[in-house]
């Protein structure tokens, strides 16, 4: 193979790939991590205390939301820089990221604090696990989802994992804005996983 063309396919997998590894950043803090440090903070607990104050069950969700996002500014920034070393060019708007990653993580966060705040710590710490490597798996995260078939594809776009990556990679590879379809599937993600946490979550 031609030097051009074997550095012409190391760049597009660098472009599809670093996408993808933030995204599994941001399920990993907001889902994953949150799901399982919130389930044992219920189980030894420290939730029980909070909730004898007057400390609302939103603000605390909010509060912990908000604690993820800090953490992924470091983990989108490490994971950037490791991009560029390896060739990667970002793409798009600046601003389109930032809201990405905002609404993947909120989306990402009602759903680990729904099973954090109804499930037994042990179960959360298994079912998180295997939510995670199932939404890698399915989530277009580390091959797109074009490997699959047509129609599961189809469905599958509707993943929050793969709205996620896909609409970084359609920002940073393709150069495009905010892609509505993605942004709207993880609002919509948002909206039903924090109500549900809210209105479903126990103290102890």
């Amino acid at each position: 193979r031609e030097p051009g063309a074997m550095a012409e396919q190391a760049r597009r997998r660098v472009e599809f790939i670093v996408p993808g590894v933030l995204a599994l950043a941001v399920m990993s803090a907001s889902f994953t991590g949150l799901a399982i440090a919130t389930g044992f903070e219920r189980k030894y607990g420290v939730l029980k205390r909070l909730g004898a104050t007057a400390l609302p069950r939103g603000v605390l969700l909010a509060g912990k939301t908000s604690a993820v996002l800090c953490l992924e500014v470091l983990q989108v920034a490490l994971v950037g820089l490791v991009g560029l070393a390896l060739g990667w060019r970002p793409h798009g708007s600046p601003l389109a990221v930032p809201a990405l990653v905002v609404l993947g993580t909120a989306a990402f966060a009602g759903l680990g604090l729904l099973l954090a705040g109804t499930l037994r710590a042990e179960a959360t710490l298994a079912a998180a696990n295997l939510l995670w490597f199932a939404l890698l798996f399915f989530g277009g995260v580390m091959f797109p989802l074009s490997k699959f078939p047509a129609t599961l594809a189809r469905l599958l776009q509707y993943l929050p994992t793969a709205a996620l990556s896909d609409g970084l990679r359609a920002v940073l590879r393709d150069g495009s804005g905010l892609p509505g379809h993605d942004a709207v599937t993880l609002l919509a993600w948002a909206a039903v996983g924090l109500t549900a946490a809210a209105a479903t979550f126990r103290w102890e």
